[in-house]
């Protein structure tokens, strides 16, 4: 148990994010009584302006003894991004904390104060402020107090997106289109995906409500310029191959095909992709497939939910290859239930034949609406250095086979603190991540739980536009979807 107590300053939100960085899976109290605290850790959070300075500081309990205190003076000095006082003050909040909880803490925090999911933004914030590389460097580490390698990472990256990224344009746009079906749902899984088994019947109304929202946006968009199409889920694979190509067909009945710069389609699991697909997607020049993994151990896959074996990944590899496609991306999960080193080390050699020319290594994420995060007392989950160790391995891996970094997001929940990371041989990078990734560029999100990204460059804000998540809902109120995107 972890109580907090919060005093001249109503940061909680920012707080709690931080602290569960220290103590995850530990339940977090707030506290305004002192009275209420009774035993465990406590940590009081406090903001005073002292003489016109702002201070914070940070003190810190063990069953009602002080073994901790420290604080973070000249918080308007603070140099961040976007460095208006109230920022300032967050930050230099957070400092306090993070110094206080890092020095007594096991756990290590290689992402320092930063708990948000985009943590690139950042650094091309500073960019546009005309901010150098060694300054940056600088604020990344001493301010947000990031491990080097980790600023270094992202510092990379965002170099390499700004070609994708640069120079802004209110009238470029991106289309992502949710096909929410899958053939089962997997263990770690908190997408609003269906069962293909039970909600099969209701895939043709599906299909032509999402086609009637793309017939609409398409007029919506008629002035605009298309840049780049994501047909993701669920599993897109998994219903009927003619309904896949009657959305694709409506794709280019209001975009022409010469005007997308990049097409992908997340073909997703092996067991929903055949000869038949792979044809049609071939036929309909689509750029880009995923053939997702996950893992190929056997016995994960089967602890997991997935209804298909290692060998299947690898023979529906070599047939999409032998059709035509120059462009695979394969995802991993690192931290898998009962995985360690040597699981990875297993589906690492058996991706070298592959040679796929993307991969994306995500940190296992205990979401609240998968089945694990109800179950995970009954499997074997690897610690923060397990999972370091496994990541290790997948950076030698990637340098080996010439796969750079090119995007880059966390996520709340993530295990060992760590993030997501997807390489690309050069030339390779699947430009729809970048721009979804840093929102630098409108994304109008289609089907049923998708969500629209508008993005207003002159005050670099965005503004949501989310569809609804249950599937009835949609199939009523796709007009509504509609008119809220106009």
């Amino acid at each position: 148990m972890v109580y907090v107590n919060l005093v001249g300053h109503n940061f909680e939100y920012e707080v709690y994010e931080l602290i569960k960085v220290f103590y995850f899976g530990e339940k977090i109290i707030f506290i305004d009584n002192m009275d209420d605290y009774k035993e465990g850790i406590l940590i009081i959070s406090r903001l005073d302006d002292i003489n016109g300075e702002t201070k914070s500081s940070t003190r810190v309990y063990d069953n009602g003894n002080l073994i901790y205190e420290g604080s973070a003076g000249n918080i308007e000095k603070i140099r961040v991004d976007k460095a208006d006082i109230k920022k300032k003050i967050r930050i230099g909040i957070k400092q306090s904390i993070y110094e206080a909880l890092n020095s007594l803490a096991k756990v290590k925090a290689p992402w320092g104060i930063l708990t948000g999911i985009r943590p690139i933004k950042i650094v091309h914030n500073l960019f546009d402020e005309g901010i150098n590389e060694k300054n940056i460097m600088d604020i990344l580490t001493r301010e947000y107090k990031l491990f080097s390698q980790k600023a270094q990472l992202i510092l990379d990256i965002a170099k390499e997106q700004r070609q994708y990224l640069c120079p802004l344009d209110e009238n470029r746009f991106s289309l992502y289109l949710s096909i929410p079906f899958c053939p089962t749902r997997c263990l770690y899984c908190s997408f609003p995906s269906l069962s293909i088994g039970r909600y099969g019947p209701l895939v043709e109304d599906y299909v032509d409500k999402l086609i009637y929202e793309l017939n609409k946006v398409g007029e919506l968009m008629a002035n605009k310029i298309i840049s780049t199409v994501y047909i993701g889920g669920g599993t897109p694979s998994s219903i009927p191959v003619y309904q896949l190509d009657r959305i694709i067909q409506a794709i280019y009945k209001n975009f022409h095909r010469d005007d997308i710069e990049e097409i992908t389609v997340e073909a997703g699991r092996p067991d929903t992709i055949d000869a038949k697909l792979l044809n049609m997607l071939k036929e309909n020049r689509i750029d880009r497939i995923s053939i997702n993994p996950q893992t190929m151990n056997d016995n994960t896959l089967k602890l997991i939910g997935r209804q298909h074996s290692s060998q299947d990944t690898i023979n529906t590899y070599y047939e999409a290859r032998e059709i035509g496609f120059d462009t695979i991306n394969m995802d991993l999960i690192v931290g898998l239930p009962s995985e360690g080193v040597k699981e990875i080390k297993t589906t690492l050699k058996k991706l070298e034949d592959l040679d796929p020319e993307n991969l994306t290594v995500h940190t296992l994420s205990v979401k609240r609406g998968s089945k694990f995060i109800h179950t995970m007392d009954r499997y074997q989950v690897g610690d923060q250095k397990i999972i370091e160790n496994m990541l290790d391995e997948t950076r030698i891996f990637t340098e080996k086979m010439e796969l750079k970094p090119y995007y880059l997001y966390r996520q709340k929940q993530i295990m060992g603190n760590f993030e997501n990371t997807g390489y690309a041989k050069k030339g390779k990078e699947c430009i729809y991540n970048i721009k979804m990734m840093e929102e630098k560029e409108t994304v109008l999100g289609l089907g049923m739980g998708a969500v629209s990204k508008v993005f207003f460059p002159k005050e670099d804000r965005i503004e949501r536009v989310p569809n609804v998540k249950s599937l009835m809902e949609y199939l009523e109120r796709v007009e509504e979807m509609v008119d809220k995107k106009g």
